[in-house]
């Protein structure tokens, strides 16, 4: 019997992700930006409820394309509040617009968004050794450190819980339990 992280449980989408996306290392900006935007959505609810909605948001939302989302009217995100295949939740769609725009800010001044973001771990994965699903924290040090610098920087719905979140989606952290297949599998691909 495969052993994975608990928190996945048995739903077929919840279960793929876990076993092909979560923890493992992501340095493509685009990638980065679809998480950021998913993390943000994902805030006060569910994250089965954001991979549900995943293929909505990338249809309605350019592929996540942050320069063609930086652009989006007021309108345009006013339209997009109507629509079922998001989170229609006013503030967290206009903080697409706002994030996309720091996101560019980020790239012209670093090169990259990745660049920028690894660098709060010195660019390599950070390898926890959890045991039980109750030992792995909401936030750490580092994500203190990243939603701090992301604030000054214009982003929004970037609090340390959301910026942990998103280290643990990219492979920033590595934070499947030991015991689970994916810890290892993982941990190599540091």
């Amino acid at each position: 019997m495969i052993r994975r992280c608990v928190w996945c449980g048995d739903d077929p989408l919840y279960v793929a992700y876990h076993d092909k996306e979560w923890g493992v290392p992501v340095c493509d900006d685009q990638t980065l930006f679809e998480f950021l935007v998913l993390e943000g959505a994902q805030a006060g609810l569910s994250w089965i409820t954001i991979l549900r909605k995943r293929e909505g948001y990338r249809g309605l939302f350019d592929n996540f394309d942050a320069a063609k989302i930086a652009c989006y009217s007021d309108r345009k995100l006013d339209k997009l509040l109507l629509n079922p295949r998001i989170i229609r939740n006013r503030l967290k769609v206009y903080g697409a617009r706002k994030n996309a725009r720091a996101f560019l800010d980020v790239q012209q001044e670093r090169g990259s968004f990745s660049e920028y973001i690894w660098n709060f771990v010195d660019g390599q994965p950070i390898q926890n050794r959890w045991r039980s699903p109750r030992d792995v924290p909401a936030t750490s040090t580092v994500s203190d450190s990243m939603s701090k610098d992301m604030k000054k920087r214009g982003f929004t719905f970037v609090g340390s819980t959301i910026m942990y979140a998103h280290m643990q989606a990219t492979g920033m952290v590595n934070d499947h339990n030991v015991d689970c297949f994916r810890h290892g599998e993982c941990r190599q691909l540091a």
